[in-house]
């Protein structure tokens, strides 16, 4: 096929190329923006350099993909506040025999999750528990960090919903969910056990001693206890964590004296571990949360106390979190000015923990309905944007909260892609440089096979997984259409398998890998990192193998 005019192959091509530099190198030092705002701009560009119109602009956006990305944020955001990651943390704990059986836990129930909540969404939430077990066991956190990030990729492969390429495959592709688990699970199954076996082969010696010296790192000991490691909250589209010792303080609290509680009311929307606030400020709000003990006629409020106090220095209230799950409040900290009270919820009756027992149970089996739907094949994009709707409505409450959680950067990063993306195509590169290979790359012979899982492969490292399935996705369809509809099929799965799974090769292959990465790196308390070097020493050889034991097993 021609190429476009040398005008638009050469503006097209400088406005993809700063696209893929800022998707790749999301902080380069002379332009640090990030991926989404370089997804704009690639757009922008593709526009004002008139290698497309603004409406082909606007109909290169795929609202199902969007929709279907959007819904499956808000029903993990729901499935969060429904602890049911948290019950996931407890399920790779309990009972363990020992390292490698932890480390098999951390493969299957990675993989599970990635297959149903996305791997993006397992792997932050996750992260934290599986260093968080490693270091109350005194294991090295590196097999387990591999574990987790090589099993949500593989997991995710085998459901529309895994990943984001799985979505626009499906959506392209017109493949339902059903056919689309069908053809893809077995393949799964199998690079999960191959994975972990290679896992356990290449840590046997480590997972069989206490301390893996490699990884020994400085710094001061940490305690974890069981509750620690259950105690995880999470984000999960915004990809922020932090821990219940220091989560929000919400809604109605009390003051516990020896002889009674009284209300404080509303006591602000946030209190933090470490809240400064100044005299003025404390004088005025003081006022509004004071209760008096009528005891020898004298007031012992702490809150009346700060707000009597005549220093004009800032005054910081800390509150410590006791063994015991009550709150100790100090004000200033120093002995002549500091008070101390006891805080504690407020205390659950029997109808608020049915209620929300109830609320739970609701939340699980919408999201059971949603996937049984999916599985009956209705529209994909429709049925989830419809549970997390349902799941908002169920609550009963401002779903402000749950949307801010969406990740409307990914959002923005996607509708910049497709323009992007299709702003590429339209220079005609692709479909010369397809045109090439195609003869080499037919699917209804082994050796086109390998050629085409090995472009996959390269590009999807190279230029990322998704724009990798969005400019070969249709030609690799088309090709193999020539031959039969199930060869078409087939090859639609094939491009899922391998793209999904090449995002192990090497840390930049896949969002998860960094995420995994990333989440190590803040847990700087337990001093544990995964570096490139380290896993690219696991990715390449247990990429190569599960990719072609994959393959062989792929159903179309």
């Amino acid at each position: 096929m021609a190429l476009a005019s040398t005008e638009k192959v050469a503006l097209g091509s400088i406005a993809f190329g700063i696209f893929w530099m800022l998707a790749v190198f999301p902080a380069v030092p002379f332009l640090p923006i990030g991926r989404t705002a370089g997804s704009m701009l690639g757009a922008m560009l593709m526009v004002m350099f008139r290698v497309l119109s603004p409406d082909q602009a606007y109909s290169a956006v795929n609202l199902p993909i969007l929709g279907l990305l959007f819904g499956t944020m808000i029903v993990s955001t729901y499935l969060e506040r429904a602890d049911m990651f948290k019950y996931l943390g407890k399920l790779l704990s309990w009972k363990s025999l020992g390292p490698k059986d932890l480390l098999c836990r951390v493969c299957f129930i990675s993989a599970i999750s990635s297959a149903l909540f996305t791997n993006d969404t397992c792997c932050v939430v996750l992260t934290v528990f599986v260093l968080k077990i490693a270091k109350q066991h005194n294991l090295p956190p590196r097999p387990f960090l591999l574990a987790l990030a090589s099993s949500a990729n593989i997991g995710s492969s085998a459901t529309p919903i895994g990943n984001p390429q799985n979505l626009v495959i499906a959506l392209q592709s017109k493949i339902s969910f059903q056919d689309f688990v069908y053809g893809v699970l077995p393949a799964m199954i199998v690079g999960i056990v191959v994975n972990t076996f290679i896992l356990l082969c290449m840590f046997w010696r480590v997972l069989s001693v206490q301390k893996d010296e490699e990884d020994v790192v400085s710094v001061k000991e940490v305690e974890v206890s069981e509750a620690d490691v259950t105690s995880h909250h999470f984000s999960p589209a915004t990809m922020s964590f932090s821990q219940e010792w220091n989560s929000t303080l919400d809604g109605e609290m009390t003051i516990s004296r020896s002889s009674r509680s009284n209300s404080l009311g509303e006591f602000g929307n946030r209190i933090s571990s470490s809240l400064e606030i100044d005299s003025h400020h404390a004088g005025s709000e003081s006022g509004k949360m004071h209760t008096e003990s009528k005891e020898n006629g004298t007031t012992t409020d702490p809150f009346t106390q700060l707000e009597n106090m005549t220093s004009p220095r800032e005054r910081k209230v800390t509150i410590i979190e006791m063994s015991n799950g009550t709150n100790l409040v100090d004000i200033n900290g120093s002995k002549d000015m500091a008070v101390s009270i006891q805080i504690s919820e407020e205390k659950e009756g029997p109808i608020k923990k049915w209620k929300g027992l109830i609320w739970k149970t609701s939340v699980y089996l919408v999201t059971i309905g949603m996937l049984i739907a999916l599985l009956l094949g209705l529209n994909m994009s429709w049925t989830v944007i419809s549970a997390s709707l349902a799941l908002m409505v169920l609550d009963f409450k401002d779903a402000g909260p749950s949307l801010e959680k969406v990740s409307y950067g990914l959002l923005i990063f996607f509708c910049g892609m497709f323009i992007t993306i299709d702003g590429f195509n339209k220079t005609r590169i692709p479909s010369a440089i397809w045109d090439f290979m195609e003869p080499h790359a037919r699917i209804n012979h082994p050796s086109g096979i390998i050629v085409l899982a090995v472009v996959i492969l390269g590009l999807s490292n190279l230029a990322s997984n998704v724009p990798t399935v969005l400019l070969l996705g249709a030609r690799v369809a088309a090709s193999a259409a020539l031959s039969s509809a199930s060869d078409e099929k087939k090859a639609w799965l094939i491009l899922a398998w391998v793209s999904t799974v090449a995002g192990n090769l090497s840390l930049l292959g896949s969002a998860a890998n960094l995420i995994v990465c990333e989440q190590a790196r803040r847990a700087h308390l337990l001093g544990y990192d995964l570096s490139f070097r380290k896993h690219l020493q696991f990715g390449f050889p247990s990429t190569l193998i599960v990719t072609a034991i994959g393959l062989l097993l792929i159903r179309g």
